[in-house]
């Protein structure tokens, strides 16, 4: 700012963007040895773009004829810029060169264009939601609020799972307020309880939730249906002594694997597979290689009883009473296994493959059973809680470790 310029007038403002308007405040002049670099240039570096670390080369002219007031000015003025000239052997050709420069005419800076820079210090300030009686500006630095309005949010958390609606009331507070929408709650609750019926879920809802849809979600016991369920077994099995092993032992791992759906039904599997390689395949398209079964299943509060038959020559109903539990509110994520039965069933009690055994079978008892060659039997092995396992986790899931990692599993 002490520095003025040589030509600048006393009652006009300079035109910076142009050379011949004004002299830079810091000129370094180079000038290389003519064995090195035939073409000389001048380094013009302007002090307001001295933190840019910017520097602009022009061409010198071949000839010129200063006037000699400049001479005269840049004799005075020139031991003002001698601590900025670059070497002292090139002092002696600097004026010559600096009055070069002053026969340039409107040459214009070529400054780098920058837009990100335009970003900075904006703050995004969206209008107040519709309906807001307050007066006070509505700040919220969250961008996608400034291109979607409350509709737009609203039809975009409808179409959301409720888990996913979780995970998106952790993202701000405005987000958080319009997923407390009722609606959004209540169309979760007539789907996951569908069998029990519109009439009946709204008398639960008065009696026992206090007429919130978000807490009878949270605290009503329901089967999960974005994933599996896994029961891991392990067992230890005595194997045949060969050469130098007289007393062999493996570590047998199987799996008990059940898929619910909101209309009622379900699908069981037992195979040694691992989880991410059956959950590809439990679905009502699979194959009869596959050995993937379906049935029916009731649910009354956090018990599940469900039935399985099944097919061949002597047909055979496979039982299990369930009871739901979550680590956490809303999780749902265990399911204790009360009692496994199979017995035997008679040919003419069964229709099909595809009715609902759960019906046929309902009011028998444990040792109960309709067929004389087939006996009822309780089992008392393989009966570890299930452990739920979403579909986005069922590549991760630590239930795919081999036994020599992992032997046993507490589901906690």
């Amino acid at each position: 700012s002490s520095l003025s310029p040589l030509n600048k007038p006393k009652n006009k403002k300079p035109k910076t963007p142009f050379l011949p308007s004004f002299l830079p405040s810091i000129i370094s002049i180079i000038k290389k040895r003519e064995k090195k670099l035939r073409n000389p240039k001048i380094l013009l570096i302007h002090p307001l773009h001295l933190f840019r670390s910017e520097a602009y080369y022009l061409p010198l002219p071949t000839t010129f004829d200063p006037p000699n007031c400049i001479k005269r000015k840049l004799t005075r003025r020139l031991p003002c810029y001698s601590s900025v000239l670059m070497a002292s052997d090139y002092a002696s050709s600097s004026l010559t060169e600096l009055e070069s420069a002053l026969k340039l005419k409107n040459v214009q800076y070529f400054v780098t264009k920058r837009p990100w820079l335009d970003l900075y210090g904006i703050n995004v300030r969206p209008v107040a939601p519709f309906g807001s009686v307050s007066r006070k500006p509505y700040v919220d630095p969250a961008l996608i609020h400034r291109s979607l309005p409350d509709e737009l949010l609203y039809e975009v958390f409808a179409r959301m799972t409720p888990y996913d609606l979780g995970r998106a009331s952790c993202v701000c507070r405005k987000w958080r307020y319009t997923i407390r929408n009722p609606v959004f709650w209540r169309n979760a609750c007539l789907k996951a309880w569908q069998l029990s019926g519109v009439v009946e879920n709204y008398k639960i809802l008065q009696s026992k939730y206090e007429s919130s849809w978000r807490r009878m979600w949270l605290l009503r016991p329901r089967a999960r249906t974005d994933g599996l369920y896994v029961s891991r077994n392990t067992y230890i099995r005595a194997g045949v002594a060969e050469w130098k092993v007289t007393n062999p032992v493996h570590v047998v791992c199987y799996y008990r694997y059940i898929r619910f759906f909101a209309s009622g039904r379900f699908l069981y599997k037992n195979s040694s597979q691992k989880i991410k390689d059956v959950a590809k395949y439990m679905n009502f398209r699979a194959a009869k290689a596959e050995a993937v079964f379906s049935g029916h299943y009731t649910l009354s509060d956090d018990k599940i009883e469900a039935a399985v038959l099944y097919p061949g020559t002597r047909p055979t109903v496979w039982r299990i009473r369930l009871r739901i539990r979550g680590t956490t509110d809303g999780a749902n994520n265990r399911m204790n296994l009360l009692s496994l039965v199979t017995s035997g069933v008679n040919i003419d009690e069964v229709n099909g493959p595809g009715e609902d055994i759960l019906g046929v079978v309902e009011s028998w008892l444990d040792d109960e059973t309709h067929n004389p060659d087939v006996p009822a039997v309780s089992h008392q092995r393989g009966l570890t809680p299930f452990v739920f396992v979403p579909f986005e986790e069922v590549e991760t899931s630590v239930l795919n470790l081999p036994v020599d990692k992992m032997d046993y599993f507490v589901p906690g």
